[in-house]
């Protein structure tokens, strides 16, 4: 791994997760409490010894790189490790990004001086556990010059997705980027090997697709759409299958795209047994955390008001204050006052939830400050009319949400 270079696409607007991305790019949004989404990736990348990282950033990018210079300058310089970020420069053009692989190409200035024998190429907004180094194996062992990541999915979702044609020896032969009809990973089979996002290149391959791709005046420059379909017949390119380091019976990768997916995928991780494992010692999840005290759990009067969770994720800096939290996720600093229930809810950090509010099946959104006899999640039409509300029923309070009482 120390010849490779892991390129990390952090730069998504994240336009599904909207309202949380209003004010940072997709991969800063928090998850599980105290991490953010980005962090899962850079774990990966670090409990693979993969320690060579450029990020590529462009939406909203103040709050990740933040969080990347506060939490992650963890590797030596003097071996050569590295996690630099790599901001839009027009380099090459008078453009911003405009698709992954433009990305990628306006920085083939900083790859080239590094001039690696593979490169990485990853996506900053997805929840999975995978060691890099065993794809790398496998990639030499069949002596490709590209290799795709791929997992079984259900073929009615699959079409989501980008979907991979592979024969016996798992050799890519086809490629469909988000088909209406995917086809399955076997006849009669009801899976289909979608696309990770997760792609190893030759060094020589990368620079000279890239090259080509940049001068093709109908490209979008994407990876999926363009890069990927243009390699068939041209090179080998391996599918590896997923192996998950998650250590559940089922693969586990999410792709968080919309609000009720992250919704979900959150609240999974206040389940007696979780699909995901934040707990495994082998496998740290690695994050910034300011310096909070303890969380705290005060107030017990006989009944009349308890400072309780129960079935939830409470992070540092919080205080439960004579409030009822129940399978909800606590972000570090945030306060529930006497007499509220917050019930199936993210709140992220600095929230205040006043006395006597009623929460249920919401997002708030940071440092929000809820007035007190504030209810949210029981009347749809109340809540659709002052905050974003999802299909799933999903109440979102944004930062700048109108909160007061009506």
């Amino acid at each position: 791994m120390k010849e490779s270079l892991a390129v990390l696409l952090a730069g998504g607007a994240g336009e599904r997760l909207h309202p949380l991305t209003q004010n940072r790019a997709k991969p800063a949004v928090y998850f599980g409490g105290i991490y953010r989404i980005i962090d899962f990736t850079l774990s990966n990348c670090i409990n693979s010894d993969l320690r060579r990282i450029f990020i590529l950033t462009q939406y909203k990018s103040l709050s990740l790189e933040r969080h990347l210079r506060l939490g992650w300058g963890l590797m030596s310089g003097e071996l050569g490790e590295f996690i630099e970020v790599l901001s839009p420069q027009k380099r090459v053009s008078e453009n911003w990004y405009l698709g992954t692989a433009d990305a990628v190409y306006q920085n083939l200035y900083s790859i080239r001086r590094l001039k690696p024998h593979n490169v990485f190429v990853l996506s900053g907004d997805h929840i999975y556990k995978m060691d890099y180094s065993l794809m790398l194996e496998h990639h030499r062992n069949l002596n490709a010059d590209v290799t795709i990541a791929a997992i079984e999915f259900p073929l009615a979702e699959a079409g989501r997705f980008g979907i991979l044609d592979v024969n016996s020896n798992q050799i890519v032969t086809g490629f469909q980027e988000k088909p209406e009809h995917p086809t399955p990973l076997a006849p009669g089979s009801d899976l289909a090997f979608v696309n990770m996002g997760v792609y190893l290149f030759n060094y020589e391959v990368l620079i000279d697709e890239l090259m080509r791709d940049a001068h093709d005046d109908r490209s979008a420059h994407d990876f999926g759409r363009n890069i990927i379909p243009s390699l068939l017949g041209r090179y080998k390119i391996a599918m590896y299958n997923f192996r998950d380091e998650n250590k559940k019976e089922a693969k586990y990768w999410r792709d968080i795209g919309t609000i009720d997916a992250y919704y979900e995928a959150n609240m999974d991780l206040v389940s007696v047994d979780p699909f995901f494992n934040l707990y495994d010692p082998a496998w740290p999840l690695r994050t910034y955390q300011l310096q909070y005290p303890p969380a705290k759990f005060v107030f017990a009067d006989e009944g009349v008001r308890m400072g309780v969770a129960l079935d939830s994720i409470v992070s540092q800096g919080c205080i439960i204050s004579g409030g009822r939290v129940l399978n909800s996720i606590l972000c570090p600093n945030v306060r529930i006052n006497s007499y509220s229930t917050v019930d199936r809810s993210i709140l992220m950090p600095g929230v205040n939830i006043g006395r006597y509010s009623q929460i249920r099946k919401a997002i708030i959104d940071r440092s929000v400050q809820i007035p007190e006899r504030t209810i949210i999640g029981f009347d749809p039409d109340a809540d659709a009319a002052r905050f974003t509300r999802t299909p799933g029923g999903i109440t979102i309070v944004a930062s700048d949400g109108d909160i007061q009482n009506q």
